[in-house]
């Protein structure tokens, strides 16, 4: 599965210049499977979740209407105070394990009516052996206009065509339009990759109705669809659904077993059945914290998951002594061989306390009003402590880090 090493963003509300992880010319360790993002309320965790959302939307609906959903509220509400360059992405990635990294980096700036467009985009890799030196692109766009090489290799290829390409509309990605072509496969290929990014925003009230008869393969990003997503499971795998069920229960404090019932209009409902309950419990009936649960277990047993989730303040509605324990399931279904990369943001130490110095990071507000991010295991002291025993969650909340603190 694809796997990405690193992001920068710049200019993005209070992201002034934050770097998770390794991009084209830093030398920082890429990043590992899972990994948590802490800090104090208004450091920026929710901006960074959402900018990782930001890039997907300009991907599916172009810049302006990424832009304008009531969560963002416009261009220059999004650039950061007092900047007047574009807001800027690089993302590095792989394709596998052992492919060459590509980075792909998009700038958005406005335009001279103030509408927000695609100023500089670029898809790049260096070649086989070549670790220093100019990359080779597959596809450069500048204020609309530019190259785009065709074929599997880039523009080192000799002999590779190429072709000029003007956007007609400045408010669409060059790879949402040329990943469609079988010409362009690394482009294809990273467009599928940054396509199928999952951020959750999971709403327990959604998750209580049933919806209309109807089978989907994914859990929907609030949750609104566990009915659908159930019956495509039990439609699958009859067997498997059942097995599901029961590894689900044992994994939810307090429940014996979860039973699907069908309904009369060919809905799937879930029966809980509680400890000290004759009667069972169905969805509508739940606690907010174990719909939650629910959510977490069934988006960790699809079959084929998005190759990032990101979930914010999973903590939310759970007991504490739950989140060590939710953050070790998080950990397993990262690991698995098919399994995705987990981004979790955080203000548990509980949670953190299952986790690496590797695996952690910590954003903070400067006195500037800029965040800056830092991992954790690049903070003096902090691995040592570890590994003498102190787990991370300790750490933060005896304020071993140094920040991260209100």
């Amino acid at each position: 599965m694809a796997i990405l090493e690193g992001i920068q963003i710049q200019n993005y509300r209070a992201l002034r210049e934050v770097t998770l992880g390794k991009t084209f010319d830093n030398g920082a360790e890429p990043l590992p499977r899972l990994m948590a993002v802490i800090g104090a309320n208004g450091t920026g965790k929710s901006t960074l979740m959402d900018a990782l959302g930001f890039v997907g939307d300009c991907l599916q609906e172009g810049v302006q209407a990424a832009c304008d959903k009531p969560q963002r509220g416009g261009f220059e509400r999004l650039r950061t105070q007092g900047v007047d360059g574009p807001i800027q992405f690089e993302i590095r990635y792989r394709e596998s394990g052992d492919s060459r990294p590509i980075s792909y980096t998009l700038h958005i700036n406005g335009d001279r009516h103030g509408r927000p467009v695609v100023v500089y985009e670029r898809l790049r890799q260096r070649r086989k052996g070549q670790s220093s030196g100019q990359p080779h692109s597959f596809l450069l766009i500048e204020n609309g206009r530019g190259t785009v090489w065709a074929g599997e290799a880039s523009a080192s290829a000799e002999g590779n065509r190429h072709d000029q390409v003007a956007m007609s509309d400045r408010q669409v990605l060059g790879i949402a339009t040329l990943g469609t072509l079988a010409d362009h496969p690394r482009i294809a290929a990273f467009r599928a990759f940054l396509s199928g990014w999952y951020l959750s925003y999971f709403v327990p009230d959604l998750a209580r109705k049933q919806p209309m008869s109807g089978a989907e393969p994914h859990l929907d990003r609030t949750g609104e669809n566990l009915g659908k997503y159930l019956q495509f499971i039990q439609r699958s795998n009859p067997e498997a659904f059942k097995a599901m069920l029961a590894r689900i229960a044992k994994k939810i404090p307090g429940l014996l077993r979860i039973e699907p019932i069908p309904a009369p209009d060919k809905r799937l409902l879930l029966a809980f059945h509680v400890n000290g309950y004759a009667e069972p419990f169905f969805q509508q009936d739940m606690s907010d914290g174990t719909l939650k649960l629910l959510a977490y277990m069934l988006l960790m047993e699809d079959p084929d998951p998005a190759p990032l989730i990101g979930i914010e303040e999973p903590e939310n509605g759970l007991h504490h002594q739950l989140l060590a324990d939710l953050a070790r399931e998080f950990k397993d279904f990262a690991r698995r061989a098919k399994g995705p990369q987990v981004l979790i943001t955080t203000h548990a130490p509980n949670f953190v306390d299952a986790l690496t110095p590797q695996e952690v990071w910590i954003l903070e507000k400067g006195i500037d009003g800029f965040s800056v991010l830092a991992r954790a295991a690049d903070i003096p002291g902090v691995k040592a402590l570890f590994d003498e025993g102190i787990p991370m969650g300790s750490l933060w909340f005896s304020n071993h880090f140094g920040m991260g603190q209100p």
